[in-house]
């Protein structure tokens, strides 16, 4: 994400360290290549010119205090413009009515009916609600199917009529459907098309107009860069919609899109799609996305995933365990896979400060963890919770039908060994160790 805008801006911002004051020569020099970046990233000339403008008259109004060198200085004040440029605050959801009504736009291919289900299972899971899909798309193939499929996935209703070609009647009717069986929230998708077109803009009004939704997202391939921002302009001047959606910013994204959209349209990014599973959904926080741009980490959303993973009833049982030097490979199993629901192992690595930069170039493999979990799954339950009856006819049999070898068996049993050790020692930070050791097994 923004890999490529992180490095230019580092490198822009790496022109005032070591200067001990800032001056117009040294400033007018970081500016230019700051704007170059924001340019490479398909940021629109105008936002660029004036975001780096805004930055300049800052940096020059700003007397560098004695703890803090120039360099930093201007990274502050980089970051501050960053987040405001991007919305400042996040935006919450309206869902104030009873039940309230969700209408997604946008063109075909920017992952619309995906992030509907997505989105139907962010909220069931962090709002408590009960969502209905309402499928809309009467002309794509498939569409209507697709988002069953979606809505299975995700454990959402969904509601359709194959047999009506109206998606202003099927919306009304999905409505109704929702009121008479108890749900609080109706997401609706809608039809999309490959470029905007007179008949599509007329469509997702008239359904507009009929439904009054609480809230109208326009979602957007961020990939697409500033066709995404033009594409966002055209729908807004039909819809007035309340919020934006950026899809596939796990992708090879410039940035641009997420940067500039909300100087253009004067609407809030609300919700961003991080990867292909239904739970890769985040909050739009511009202040922890500039963090991000900038090689800053995000800290507070890598807290947030641990806590959601967090089950207290659970961590009191592996407590007790571990005083009672009971902690086996069936509890190390529920410990990974706890980790594999916070996220793709690079996002939660990129996550962490300076992370983003050390990992460049290298290839993070999400199944960081499958040959430890072949091999566990190759146990016998009495293997798993007693590992010390493991001799060397068992690792052999384990090591066949895990597909790995009788080495990499006994590294994993030396590895979790000194884990359990360690973890015993430190009751207080053995979540620290272990996920130390868990690093160490993954590579």
């Amino acid at each position: 994400m923004f890999d490529n805008l992180s490095e230019k801006l580092d490198k822009a911002l790496h022109v005032l360290k070591g200067h001990g004051q800032i001056t117009e020569i040294n400033v007018a020099e970081t500016i230019k290549e700051v704007r170059r970046a924001l340019l490479d990233a398909d940021v629109n000339f105008k936002i660029a010119k004036e975001f780096t403008n805004r930055v300049k008259e800052k940096a020059l109004g700003e007397n560098v205090l004695t703890t803090l060198q120039p360099g930093q200085l201007m990274v502050k004040i980089v970051k501050d413009q960053l987040t405001q440029l991007m919305g400042g605050d996040a935006e919450g959801i309206n869902l104030s009515g009873n039940p309230s009504v969700i209408l997604m736009s946008g063109l075909q291919g920017s992952g619309k009916t995906t992030f509907s289900g997505k989105l139907a299972s962010f909220l069931k899971n962090k709002k408590t609600k009960k969502p209905l899909l309402v499928a809309c798309d009467v002309y794509r193939p498939a569409a209507v199917d697709q988002l069953h499929v979606v809505g299975e996935q995700v454990g959402v209703e969904v509601y359709s009529d194959k047999g009506n070609t109206d998606p202003v009647a099927i919306a009304k009717a999905g409505i109704a459907h929702a009121k008479q069986n108890g749900n609080n929230v109706v997401i609706i998708d809608t039809a999309g098309r490959l470029a905007v077109d007179e008949q599509m803009m007329k469509e997702i009004a008239e359904i507009h107009k009929a439904i009054t939704p609480e809230e109208t997202l326009f979602v957007v391939d961020a990939m697409t860069g500033q066709d995404a921002v033009n594409t966002a302009k055209a729908f807004n001047d039909v819809l007035n919609f309340d919020g934006v959606i950026l899809t596939k910013l796990d992708g090879d994204t410039r940035g641009g899109a997420a940067i500039s959209i909300k100087s253009v349209v004067d609407k809030p990014i609300k919700f961003i799609g991080t990867g292909e599973k239904m739970d890769a959904i985040d909050v739009f926080y511009p202040a922890r996305m500039a963090d991000r741009i900038l090689g800053m980490g995000d800290v507070v959303s890598l807290v947030e995933r641990a806590q959601e993973q967090y089950d207290e009833e659970e961590a009191r049982k592996l407590q007790k365990k571990i005083a009672k030097n009971q902690f086996g490979f069936d509890d190390f199993l529920s410990q990974i896979q706890q980790i594999k629901k916070m996220g793709s192992m690079k996002d939660l690595l990129e996550m962490i400060p300076g992370a983003g930069k050390a990992l460049k170039g290298i290839d993070i493999d999400d199944d960081a963890f499958k040959h430890v979990e072949a091999i566990i799954h190759s146990m016998t339950p009495d293997e798993r919770t007693t590992p010390t009856v493991l001799n060397a006819s068992r690792k052999k049999r384990i090591a066949k039908g895990s597909g790995r070898t009788v080495q990499e068996v006994n590294q994993l049993l030396k590895q979790f060994d000194q884990m359990s050790k360690m973890m015993k020692m430190m009751q207080g930070g053995g979540g620290r160790q272990m996920m130390q050791m868990m690093g160490k097994m993954k590579r």
